[in-house]
């Protein structure tokens, strides 16, 4: 061949070569495109894309759907699969719309009042309710008083509080004025009450807000005059907890803790934080006796070891320590504080706990993160569990499986008393109920139990070894110490 022809199939060969690849790319782009896999819109940045939730108009805010969290759902963007969870979560994204109603009753499909969920405290449900006939901008201002001020609330007068949490419902105002008392929706006892002396109307709302057990809050001398109650117990009609736990999946509870020993490098045993050394559970006796039978270390004036109130101590337990002593002052239902859930699952030792039921720990804690005492008839029996756990790492690992499940939740509490406060536009709305004798609930038989079935192990050592002094319990004054 000539170098004229060469050149000639060479040019062909390269002519024919371009065309093959513009026909692969144009069927590439054509497959793409069927397969919904392309999108002509641009990317956008992160500040772009967020949605102002305070903006309660907005086309989104009213139609992004609530989604039930299933294992499939959080696999939907395996970058961020947090964005996929409710808004009261730390990266939450997902609103509430206004609750719907059955068509054939007419009522919410909701239940955010106890007498719809008895067994559960409905703080999640009510983190994401708003009623049926709520009209965002155009609804309505409900008042509350604070009748006992504003200091323990760290809130100010007016609307701010429901609008810096991001309130799906936010048409609430705050007052501390007692002069508009008669005026107001809904007044907010807290801790105290003293009737603020005007004729309460039906349509006014007045609320029991109580942090500390019977034991150690006031006695309510008036019948009649509650309609709903705010405390931590599970079955107030606007539940307070000192913390709360909610998992991101509630099918998911327990995960791998791959390469983590939570008892690696830890040399001791239990740890007390406590103050308060007359308690009426007898916390201090059981203690005492646990001792016995293995090394409990007592920090503060009830015990011999100090350590100042700062993060050294808590990063001693996180250190040191395999086991701490969450022991509550009083044993009533549901009663279960900060000694629990900050002292205790907030940092990577295993809680004992006294105070609430059996029943209320399985209700508000994460799966398998505790040890309750009443599991055990004695503090001797008790002792050789933790000395089983403190011999099997993985079985004292078992108790931290549920670390990455979930998470401690900000339960917003004026979010969700405006959210039921507006509840009142039909016969399902908010309940015009009152509580005739408020201490038959609060403080009435069954609520709380100081019996101490596992004194007469300690009774029977005292017979047994002749120790009387340190086994003695203390008098205790009508209010003891509410302190740790």
């Amino acid at each position: 061949m000539t170098g004229r022809q060469i050149r000639r199939l060479l040019y062909g060969l390269l002519v024919l070569a371009l065309f093959v690849i513009v026909l692969h790319n144009g069927r590439t782009a054509n497959w793409l495109a069927k397969d919904g896999r392309f999108s002509e819109r641009p990317h956008l940045q992160a500040d772009e894309v967020r949605t102002d939730y305070n903006d309660q108009q907005s086309p989104q805010y009213l139609e992004l759907p609530v989604v039930s969290m299933t294992p499939d759902l959080l696999m939907m963007e395996p970058d961020n699969p947090k964005s996929q969870l409710p808004w009261y979560f730390k990266d939450g994204m997902l609103r509430p719309t206004r609750a719907q109603k059955d068509p054939k009753t007419g009522q919410k499909t909701t239940r955010v009042w106890p007498k719809e969920q008895k067994h559960s405290d409905r703080v999640e449900d009510q983190l994401m309710f708003v009623p049926p006939n709520y009209q965002y901008n155009n609804e309505p201002m409900k008042k509350i008083l604070l009748y006992n001020g504003l200091s323990n609330w760290m809130v100010d007068d007016g609307q701010s509080i429901f609008t810096t949490k991001q309130c799906p419902v936010n048409r609430c105002t705050i007052t501390s004025k007692k002069s508009e008392a008669p005026d107001v929706d809904a007044i907010l006892f807290r801790d105290h009450f003293s009737h603020p002396g005007h004729r309460k109307t039906h349509h006014q709302v007045w609320i029991l807000y109580f942090l500390e057990s019977p034991y150690h809050t006031e006695l309510i001398t008036y019948n009649d005059v509650f309609n709903w109650t705010a405390t931590y117990r599970h079955d107030s009609d606007i539940v307070t907890p000192y913390e709360r736990w909610a998992y991101y999946d509630p099918s998911v509870t327990q995960v791998e803790q791959l390469n983590r020993n939570y008892a690696f490098n830890k040399t001791k045993k239990v740890a007390w934080f406590v103050s308060n050394c007359g308690a009426k559970n007898g916390r201090l006796q059981y203690a005492r006796e646990l001792a016995k039978y293995i090394q409990v270390d007592v920090y503060g004036v009830c015990g011999h070891f100090k350590c100042p109130r700062s993060d050294k101590c808590f990063e001693m337990l996180d250190q040191d320590y395999k086991f701490y002593l969450a022991f509550e002052n009083s044993n009533c239902i549901d009663y279960v504080t900060e000694k629990f859930f900050v002292n205790g699952l907030q940092h990577n030792v295993l809680p004992i706990v006294m105070g609430g039921r059996r029943e209320d720990y399985q209700r508000i804690a994460p799966e398998r993160s505790y040890v309750h005492v009443d599991d055990y008839e004695s503090p001797k029996r008790l002792a050789e569990y933790l000395h089983r756990l403190d011999a099997d790492d993985n079985l004292y690992n078992e108790y931290f499986r549920w670390k990455g499940t979930g998470e401690f939740i900000d339960t917003k509490f004026f979010c969700r008393l405006c959210a039921m406060l507006h509840d009142d536009g039909d016969v399902d709305g908010a309940p015009t109920k009152h509580y005739r004798n408020v201490n038959d609930w609060w403080r009435g038989p069954g609520v709380c139990n100081n019996t101490m079935p596992w004194r007469r192990f300690i009774e029977t050592s005292i017979v047994e070894n002749g120790d009387v002094s340190s086994n003695v319990i203390q008098p205790i004054g009508e209010r003891s110490n509410t302190g740790e």
